[in-house]
């Protein structure tokens, strides 16, 4: 009979999962197992633990961490460069106390994504290695290395979103951090922001913007209504376009990412976390052509599957009222059925609000099976 696994085995096998994910860069899927499956089981990147056994990692994690982070000469300077007159002579220790950090916080960080003490340590470290980095004397060594653990940080974040662990895919903590931890990796050495005035910006930021809509999106299939996720591509969105002070830039930015988000709303349908940011993205874009085209494929895809689902009909609703969104620009806007086919968008924004389109929806589903039950009923016999 073999011996129960102990706190230490359990700290240890992960700590180990975690060093070697930090050396590699990355991106690790993990879910928590069934008693009979466990305690630990790895297959390259996808990484089952048992509850029972996270808890044993966590204590002694717990542990690990608040020992070493209260000692002064190390915790008064959390990015690892101390001063050499604070600094142990034995700089494997320095090392192997570093380590122990890093792992104990992502250890603590699994168990417990809303930890904030573990979360502001790292925070407070690679504020530490920026502000070394920034310093007139730093080499460009110093510099790779900030940016190798600001891309490092932003992996491990990755792992824990997008992963079926169901606190951490929205967790206001961890993407409180991911925000901040982007805002250096897209800032100067004095913390403003870097901007170009040419095209480039206009790429980078697209491709900055749509790999982080990507990470969100994935969360959002294995939590359904993530409102963090998307507050947090809105306010990623006002950063990359410079807030208030160009709005061009926003709405550029908002239209590029506009048909990937509302495919993803129709193959969740039911989500209104995410037709609420497709509104907020419409309304950003300002574009008349983009609203009516967008409201119409909703439609359409609406009337085709018989949708009656509330979430579709309340942005069908919203969407059609937006200020700015003239009945010209309605009147373009027609759906697919021949039932409605002859009728303007402008009349659906009813004080009913979105009641009144799903019954108009409903009236046409009716009005198609009836005219198909005519074309049936008058179509010759075949011979």
């Amino acid at each position: 009979m073999s011996t129960p696994p102990d706190g230490n085995a359990a700290y240890n096998e992960l700590a180990r999962i975690f060093s070697a994910r930090r050396k590699d860069n990355n991106v690790l899927e993990i879910e928590i197992l069934p008693p009979g499956l466990g305690p630990l089981l790895q297959d390259g990147n996808s990484v089952g633990i048992t509850k029972k056994y996270l808890v044993q990692a966590f204590v002694t994690a717990r542990r690990i961490f608040f020992d070493t982070s209260s000692e002064p000469f190390y915790f008064s300077d959390a990015g690892g460069h101390e001063d050499e007159r604070k600094a142990p002579q034995n700089e494997s220790l320095l090392q192997k106390r570093r380590d122990d950090l890093l792992n104990a916080s992502e250890i603590i960080l699994l168990f417990d994504c809303e930890h904030l003490t573990a979360c502001s340590w790292r925070k407070r470290r690679l504020a530490a290695l920026r502000q070394r980095a920034g310093s007139a004397d730093a080499g460009y060594t110093c510099r790779e290395m900030l940016t190798r653990e600001l891309d490092t940080e932003m992996s491990l974040l990755t792992t824990y979103i997008c992963s079926p662990l169901h606190r951490h895919t929205k967790s206001p903590t961890l993407y409180n951090h991911r925000l901040w931890v982007l805002r250096q990796m897209l800032s100067d050495s004095s913390g403003r922001l870097i901007r170009r005035e040419d095209d480039r910006e206009i790429v980078s930021n697209q491709e900055v913007l749509k790999k982080e809509l990507s990470v969100v999106l994935r969360s959002g299939e294995l939590h359904p209504k993530n409102y963090y996720g998307f507050t947090y591509v809105r306010q990623l969105l006002d950063i990359l376009s410079g807030g208030d002070e160009d709005q061009g830039a926003s709405a550029r930015l908002a239209a590029s990412i506009i048909p990937e988000v509302l495919d993803w709303c129709i193959a969740h349908p039911s989500d209104i976390s995410g037709w609420m940011f497709t509104l907020r993205l419409l309304d950003w874009a300002g574009d008349e052509k983009t609203r009516t085209d967008s409201i119409d494929r909703v439609l359409r895809f609406a009337l085709d599957v018989g949708w009656e689902g509330e979430s579709i009909w309340t942005f069908v609703n919203l969407a059609t009222m937006m200020t700015g969104v003239g009945a010209p620009a309605k009147a373009q806007c027609k759906t697919s059925s021949n039932a409605l086919a002859n009728l303007p968008l402008s009349e659906v924004g009813t004080a009913d609000g979105w009641k009144a389109c799903l019954e108009r929806a409903r009236a046409a589903w009716v009005a198609g099976q009836q005219a198909g039950s005519r074309i049936v009923d008058g179509s010759p016999s075949l011979r």
